[in-house]
């Protein structure tokens, strides 16, 4: 039988890394964290791009001091609650993306789509990269890899 971990949402690092409370969700906790995501794809889509590039620079760098030190309070390392990484991911699918249902639907499926079956090289970095860096690069990188296939998207016309 697994401990269960007592998380301290008083600790605001544990508070971002857990996405406000949304990773502690008892199923998917990953999709309800990829959520947390919103607010800051809402406050930024009217913004220039390189405004949104270094947000999401800034949120991935951050995350990786934020997952590291509550992945170190846990002494679980990449526990599912802590959810900072799915923000950064799907925060970098919607890099310069005109923001409408479809679009963030379409970006969530594939930012999730990527975060859970891990395709080469993304699996590869999720089993060799420890700590707060190998927390953030494999959703950095499934981000990544959904950010080029929305816009590709985009250019092709298949969303507006």
């Amino acid at each position: 039988m697994q401990q269960k971990i007592a998380f301290n949402l008083k600790k605001p690092h544990q508070f971002l890394a857990l996405g406000f409370g949304l990773g502690l969700a008892p199923k998917a906790p990953g999709t309800f964290g990829t959520l947390a995501a919103l607010p800051f794809i809402f406050a930024t889509a009217q913004a220039s791009l390189m405004v949104q590039i270094a947000l999401a620079i800034f949120i991935s760098i951050v995350g990786v001091w934020l997952c590291a030190k509550t992945a170190k309070d846990v002494q679980v390392h990449d526990h599912p609650a802590i959810v900072w990484d799915e923000i950064a991911g799907f925060y970098i699918t919607m890099i310069g993306a005109a923001i409408s249902w479809q679009s963030l639907l379409v970006g969530f499926v594939l930012f999730r789509f990527f975060d859970i079956l891990k395709p080469w090289p993304i699996k590869l970095l999720d089993k060799k990269v420890k700590g707060g860096f190998g927390i953030m690069i494999d959703d950095v990188l499934a981000g990544i890899f959904s950010l080029i296939i929305i816009q590709a998207l985009f250019k092709v016309g298949y969303l507006i």
